[in-house]
């Protein structure tokens, strides 16, 4: 379970209402109607807990007849409470998508053609646009300055406050005028 199922999953078993409605169907399915007439709370009522308690995975619905018979999901319920906290880290995953979206928007912004459009002022963006760049570059690999130069040049004329820029941000290390892409 990832933490946003374990998440609803928790919410919904914190209400008493529903909590009666499992207590009920633990003992047999039920539809809407006679779980209304047995809790004494009305159809709708009923529905919209079922509903909430279906959309956590917690109750399953079929159907039979006329009516939409509900039951417990016995695999979800049965989850031990120290393997819903041990699941999957979705936040995480989010979190990384979002940051590769942005990367994605800011490298579409400063770059056309393969060609840099401008320099970003603000850091974090240019220092995604100077990563990008570099991966013209081996790591490890010693360049001349006119090496560089050539490199930056097929990206933006402005090679002199770009190769600077590699320089400041750590991405090369600069030794007797020799440049060294270094891994950060």
């Amino acid at each position: 379970m990832t933490e946003i199922e374990v998440i609803k999953l928790l919410k919904c078993l914190a209400d008493k209402s529903r909590l009666l409605i499992l207590k009920s169907l633990i003992k047999e399915p039920m539809y809407v109607e006679l779980l209304a007439q047995r809790l004494q709370l009305t159809p709708p009522t009923i529905s919209f807990h079922l509903k909430k308690l279906e959309d956590a995975n917690i109750v399953k619905a079929s159907k039979e007849q006329y009516y939409t018979v509900y039951s417990i999901n016995e695999d979800v319920l049965k989850s031990a409470i120290i393997d819903l906290i041990k699941g999957e880290s979705s936040e995480e995953d989010i979190q990384n998508r979002r940051e590769e979206e942005y990367r994605k928007k800011v490298l579409e912004s400063f770059f056309e053609y393969g060609k840099l459009k401008n320099i970003p002022v603000q850091r974090k963006k240019r220092l995604i646009v100077l990563e990008e760049m570099a991966k013209a570059f081996e790591f490890d690999k010693v360049y001349t300055e006119r090496e560089v130069n050539i490199i930056i040049a097929d990206f933006n004329d402005d090679f002199c406050t770009i190769r600077r820029e590699f320089v400041t941000e750590k991405i090369f290390v600069r030794n007797d005028g020799m440049y060294t892409r270094v891994k950060s």
